[in-house]
């Protein structure tokens, strides 16, 4: 990629984004910037508006309101010059099957006024050793690297990836996680739509969740929610078998005070920190953990025993 004239502002700059199917406000109001060299990863159950945000930067669909540019341009009007700076890998392909993994990659390399060496991207994507194998005897994962070989060849300032682990196994995973890092390391920007947590965690730079068209939150995997929605979570059996909760910045000390109080073992206690699951889980609006009965926790300042005392109930 050339890099010799470094852009100035935000790769993707979304502002009010809204978008309408009949009654069905898909994408209501959004909001979204990313920055060159940024993995950003978005994140949102079903029918959160996430496939139609990202379908309107492709400039594959229209928007009904809200301003959009994407490598400095309103993709309502890129033409042929913008398109060939992006790379599309959509979540299902399975188009020119019986053609080969090296005819494809040089049939699409064709496509672009200045793209990578197809034999380099071929070695990039680990697909060397198949490359006189037909698509369709491909496994799952490696497809997906097809698929990324044929979304990096025309050498994309930025990449979009819609889903790109779905079904892999574990190890095909990681590989392919390794990829798309030394892809960020080469300058690629990636935009990833992905249901894994622990895949956002492991890649993104930053992620936003998207719930009801609106994105609720935007930062680093491991600050997402702010400093309270990482706070450790105490959970213990207290007198009478009443579950116990209580969310603390210093989950040694209330572990002490409960020791002392219950005189050495302390019955069902687990620490716990929040992970990124919780943390999104919280954030769209589902609970992360329905408790079976009701929990005790203690306003500031009280102590553990006048909680218990008070036995007050928090549901």
């Amino acid at each position: 990629m050339d890099t010799s004239t470094p852009r100035t502002g935000p790769v993707i700059d979304v502002r009010g984004l809204r978008r309408r199917y009949g009654t069905k406000q898909a994408v209501d109001g959004l909001d979204l910037r990313v920055e060159q060299g940024e993995i950003f990863a978005v994140l949102g159950p079903n029918g959160a508006g996430k496939t139609t945000t990202v379908e309107i930067l492709e400039g594959f669909r229209s928007r009904d309101g809200g301003e959009v540019t994407v490598l400095g341009q309103d993709p309502a009007t890129g033409g042929r010059a913008w398109r060939s700076r992006l790379g599309v890998v959509l979540q299902d392909s399975h188009d020119q099957v019986e053609l080969t993994v090296h005819e494809l990659v040089h049939h699409f390399a064709r496509f672009y006024p200045a793209g990578r060496d197809p034999e380099e991207v071929i070695d990039a994507v680990g697909l060397r050793e198949k490359e006189s194998t037909r698509a369709r005897q491909l496994s799952g994962g490696q497809r997906r690297r097809l698929d990324v070989a044929l979304g990096i060849v025309g050498d994309p300032e930025l990449l979009f990836l819609d889903e790109p682990t779905t079904g892999f196994d574990p190890q095909a995973r990681r590989s392919f996680w390794e990829l798309l890092r030394s892809l960020r390391a080469d300058g690629t920007t990636i935009l990833l739509t992905t249901h894994y947590l622990d895949e956002a965690a492991f890649l993104a730079d930053r992620v936003a969740v998207v719930s009801e068209g609106r994105i609720v939150a935007v930062d680093a995997p491991d600050a997402l929610g702010g400093p309270e929605a990482r706070r450790p979570v105490v959970r213990w059996t207290g007198p009478d078998g009443v579950p116990c909760t209580e969310r603390t910045a210093h989950p040694t000390r209330l572990v002490t005070e409960l020791a002392a109080l219950a005189g050495g073992e302390i019955p069902g206690l687990q620490v716990v920190r929040p992970s990124l699951e919780d943390v999104y889980l919280e954030l769209i609006g589902e609970a992360v953990a329905a408790p079976t009965a009701a929990s005790t926790a203690r306003p500031a300042g009280q102590t553990v025993s006048d909680a218990l005392a008070s036995r007050e109930v928090v549901r």
